[in-house]
């Protein structure tokens, strides 16, 4: 059977070369960007590969049996992601996220867990779709994994398979949210994707289920990343609109936020019910304090989640330089890194081909 040819696979291999400046200065722990941002974040993806087919992600149309993941060589090796990880906490960034794709697919992730919990100061996170906790979740947290965040879209079956498109039910994920629970992998959050007229009925529903379970649910406005999901400025729920909602049943009030930079705006339940989470990159940009970096399953860092190119770090890497020439080379990206594109979006913008991002981890 002929491959099918899928512009975004090509998408992929669009780089730069980093450039290893002459003189190798030292990391001091506060790497600041063009704008002043410093590098607090940096998010991993481990895999490109994932058990859902989301509509807002990895649509089928474009994500078939035909497509060309990448091959097992061209992903960065547990050691490889190591050593990477350990040159950016010494840039000064303290919280980890492992991405995908779907995280757990990721053969012995537990193994890159346990090394990237040894490095001092860094605190191992991780997204999922929640489906593979209950075989993984006692083990990820033996392993040194912090905390879980779980993808879910809707309590109503039919609208959670339909959007997942692959037949899973919202029973699998719930169970793994208890799994999780269990392992004491919490606080939990839970991510809710919210795209108008196709599960935002469901607002209210999830914030009813999980008002008093101690887990944080959180809504996410439908963004234009990548170029495969069908994205429209129509389709957008904003914000505030859903803060309207939850507030009409359920009273709600500001919180402060944890720390400078947290993408969460925090509002919690007047009775004291817990709290809810909304994250507004398209009606209200948090560009300003942006302290994410992001590295691609095969070695591409990225400075922004919509960007079009990575800087290849994984030749650097497997070219034999020395960690000192790879760490000045991660902090000259940064420091040029001028990223904001969620404060300049228009309608022109959001159709640029961007990677994707069940590429990008999101």
């Amino acid at each position: 059977m002929n491959q099918r040819v899928i512009p975004l696979a090509d998408e992929r291999l669009l780089r730069q070369l980093p450039k290893i400046p002459r003189e190798l200065t030292a990391p001091t722990g506060r790497l600041l960007d063009s704008r002043g941002r410093p590098l607090r974040d940096l998010r991993i993806s481990v895999t490109d590969r994932c058990n859902f087919r989301c509509v807002y992600c990895m649509p089928k149309a474009v994500f078939d049996k035909d497509y060309a993941f990448l091959p097992r060589e061209s992903l960065l090796s547990f050691e490889e992601i190591t050593r990477v990880a350990r040159l950016f906490a010494a840039h000064g960034v303290s919280k980890i996220r492992l991405t995908g794709g779907e995280p757990l697919l990721r053969r012995n992730l537990e193994q890159l867990i346990a090394q990237l919990a040894a490095i001092p100061g860094i605190e191992v996170t991780l997204t999922t779709n929640g489906v593979l906790l209950p075989k993984k979740a006692a083990a990820l947290k033996a392993a040194g994994l912090k905390r879980v965040t779980v993808s879910l879209d809707s309590l109503d079956d039919t609208v959670f398979r339909a959007m997942n498109d692959m037949d899973v039910p919202v029973a699998d994920v719930l169970k793994g949210i208890d799994a999780a629970t269990a392992a004491g992998l919490g606080p939990i959050k839970i991510n809710m994707v919210v795209k108008r007229g196709l599960n935002d009925h469901e607002i209210l529903p999830l914030a009813r289920h999980f008002r008093g379970s101690g887990h944080i649910l959180r809504f996410i406005e439908f963004m234009d990343v990548g170029s495969s999901n069908g994205w429209r400025m129509d389709d957008v729920v904003p914000s505030a609109e859903v803060v309207r909602r939850i507030h009409a049943e359920f009273p709600l009030e500001p919180v402060d936020p944890n720390y400078t930079g947290e993408v969460a705006e925090r509002w919690r339940y007047q009775d004291g019910g817990g709290e809810i989470g909304v994250i507004s990159s398209v009606t209200q940009a948090f560009c300003s304090t942006c302290t994410r970096a992001r590295l691609s399953t095969e070695g591409r860092l990225y400075t922004c989640l919509f960007a079009q190119s990575g800087h290849d770090l994984r030749t650097l890497l497997r070219s034999g330089h020395s960690d000192a020439e790879l760490s000045a080379a991660i902090g000259q990206v940064w420091q040029g890194r001028g990223d904001r594109y969620s404060e300049i979006r228009t309608a022109e913008t959001a159709a640029l081909r961007k990677i994707e991002m069940s590429y990008i981890g999101g």
